[in-house]
């Protein structure tokens, strides 16, 4: 089993409660899922519960780019859980989300990705997390 990992931080300027529902709201997941400048917004379903499943399509041109998983844990507005399935990941890739508030304004975010086949598979994940959290910053 490969546990290579992806962790990501970043500092937005919004309350913790703000933040944390950008992350289970549909239209919001559309603008922020957008790894790479120049994406269209994606296309999300989801049910927000524990044991729920969600499917996020990310749109880069005229390629679709396919995502699924299952909501683990959701503890609002502290942290989030969820199983990340795509043909980048291995089986039993989970993303797990801790926010913290800084203050009124600001919420810290790290987040921790699990299992990856290849070391290249996981190095793109860093971009794309990456590029996530700064499209949910523009978002929010």
């Amino acid at each position: 089993m490969n546990e290579l990992e992806v962790n990501v931080s970043k500092v937005i300027k919004s309350p913790i409660e703000n933040v944390f529902d950008a992350w289970l709201d549909p239209k919001m997941l559309a603008k922020m899922m957008q790894p790479m400048k120049g994406m269209s917004d994606a296309v999300v379903k989801n049910d927000v519960n524990v044991g729920g499943k969600f499917s996020i399509v990310m749109i880069a041109g005229d390629n679709k780019l396919p995502h699924e998983g299952e909501y683990l844990e959701i503890s609002r507005p502290n942290k989030l859980v969820f199983t990340w399935v795509t043909s980048f990941s291995s089986d039993n890739s989970t993303v797990t989300i801790n926010f913290k508030s800084l203050d009124e304004g600001s919420t810290q975010i790290d987040l921790r990705h699990v299992k990856f086949p290849s070391e290249e598979m996981r190095d793109g994940h860093v971009g794309g997390w990456t590029g996530i959290l700064d499209a949910l910053e523009n978002s929010i």
